[in-house]
């Protein structure tokens, strides 16, 4: 007998998103990792769950449709990473008309007519908090609602719900080898030891590399795929108002600028095809300024790429000719008698993420007795309560421990959601959560990460389990690595 029902190669959304939803349906799943979860582009995303706007173009209303119902079950099930926000398009001149906007706006809330978030409007900018930012020829916008995510944070919590319902969660574990029988016997490094594991079936979900993973250590036909790269560029704020931009741009793509940690705004995003390594993808000048000019149509604060404080990028899998990314992905199927099963699933936004791994496990339901379907309704970790409470939840742990602010306290909400208890736990002041590193990282939250979320290193905490990195001081990034080192 073999030790897991299904192993899954890839710590990305869908290798996650596949382990919360195998476990759930009774399966024994083992997920191996060969760097950190969402260490590659799940944690470079645009941040957004959408139906795609700009789909309705291309006349792909079944796919903006089948998307804006995703954005409302992850509003559901993910309150605390999911949230609401209000775009705003500032009408341009030179480039899609009014009506075109307002009949664009208008068929897309058609399509979600069942989200209950606010419908669309038309701003007069000049007498508007949206406006403040913008260039004073743009006196009219359309405002509509979408949402914004933590992908980073939904990434790890896809794999805490799996790893509570049995999943065995393996990261800095790398496949050096697979044979192929009746089962998969995979050879992995498992920090640092060699180990073997028996599977009944795998899912090769490796992102950019699955080309590579399916030659080289599966040894199996590799797909027939192209890479793209997806960047973003950080900046200082921009704007104080909480409201996403939406920049029609010169060569007809939109350009998305969000609040981002607080403190800065979030540009993207560029992409192009990409050949090289993925796990040393990065932008180039040109998509840097790019952005930056996209953004300069708009914005009345000018920025340059000296102005970018960091930059997010990267690789994932299409299938070749990369013409156009598809926000649902794909995944294909590979059995035959005498061989075990080998799905092999790659691209896809965040948004039809959950989708496409249920549809992933549905595949494996003629080799194994499963469970009914069920991720669509059951929360995320933490994420126990309706949306519309986020900021009474904020309160009410505002209540429970009077040593946080509120900035802190809604950073705690949005990342934990109700498990922030968890962290907290009875503390009645700062001190007692430990050593602090930076104003708001403390010793009891980056014990939390490190023995529920497998955090192994800083900039496990840092830039994906948090954004703190933006602004957490050197010496106090070197105490937090000292810190780790012996957390005891």
């Amino acid at each position: 007998m073999a030790d897991y029902d299904l192993a899954i190669i890839g710590g990305g959304l869908n290798g996650t998103s596949i382990a919360r939803d195998a476990a759930g349906r009774g399966l024994r799943v083992i997920l191996l990792e060969q760097g950190d979860l969402g260490s590659g582009a799940s944690g470079a995303s645009p941040r957004l769950v959408h139906g795609d706007l700009a789909g309705l173009e291309r006349r792909e209303f079944f796919r903006v449709r089948r998307a804006l119902r995703e954005r409302d079950v992850l509003l559901r099930i993910a309150p605390h990473l999911v949230r609401p926000a209000r775009f705003a398009i500032p009408a341009h001149a030179e480039e899609r008309p009014p009506w075109q906007l307002r009949s664009l706006l208008l068929l897309y809330e058609r399509l979600a007519s069942r989200s209950g978030l606010p419908r669309s409007t038309t701003l007069d900018v000049t007498h508007h908090p949206v406006g403040n930012a913008l260039k004073r020829p743009f006196g009219t916008a359309f405002e509509y609602s979408d949402c914004v995510v933590d992908d980073s944070r939904l990434v790890v919590l896809n794999a805490v719900d799996a790893a509570t319902r049995g999943a065995d969660i393996r990261t800095g574990a790398r496949v050096i080898r697979a044979e192929r029988g009746e089962t998969w016997r995979l050879v992995t490094i498992d920090r640092g030891y060699r180990r073997v594991i028996t599977a009944q079936s795998l899912v090769n979900a490796t992102g950019a590399w699955a080309a590579s993973v399916a030659d080289t250590v599966l040894r199996v036909p590799a797909p027939r795929l192209a890479t793209v790269q997806i960047s973003q560029i950080v900046v200082r704020r921009l704007f104080d108002c909480d409201s996403v931009y939406a920049f029609q741009n010169s060569d007809g793509q939109l350009i998305f600028a969000s609040p981002y940690a607080r403190d800065f705004t979030l540009i993207g995003s560029a992409g192009h095809a990409f050949k090289g390594d993925p796990a040393i993808v990065a932008m180039d000048v040109r998509e840097v300024a790019y952005l930056c000019d996209a953004a300069n149509r708009y914005f009345r604060e000018q920025i340059t790429p000296a102005d970018v404080l960091r930059t997010i990028s990267g690789a994932n899998s299409v299938i070749a000719p990369a013409r156009r990314r598809s926000s649902d992905g794909a995944a294909s199927l590979d059995f035959r008698r005498g061989k075990a099963p080998l799905l092999t699933i790659f691209g896809g936004d965040v948004t039809t993420s959950r989708r496409r791994a249920e549809r992933a496990v549905s595949e494996f339901t003629r080799f194994y007795p499963m469970t009914p379907r069920w991720t669509a309704t059951v929360p995320l970790p933490g994420g126990e309560f309706a949306w519309q409470r986020f900021e009474t939840e904020v309160d009410i742990a505002r209540d429970r421990w009077r040593f946080l602010g509120e900035d802190e306290a809604r950073r705690l909400l949005a990342a934990y959601g109700l498990n922030v208890k968890d962290i907290l736990g009875e503390a009645k002041q700062k001190a007692d959560l430990g050593p602090a590193f930076g104003p708001e990282l403390t010793g009891a939250e980056v014990r939390y990460l490190m023995r529920k979320e497998w955090a192994r290193f800083p900039d496990d905490i840092l830039w994906r389990r948090s954004k703190l990195g933006l602004t957490m001081p050197q010496a106090d990034q070197d105490a937090l690595a000292a810190f780790m080192a012996k957390p005891d």
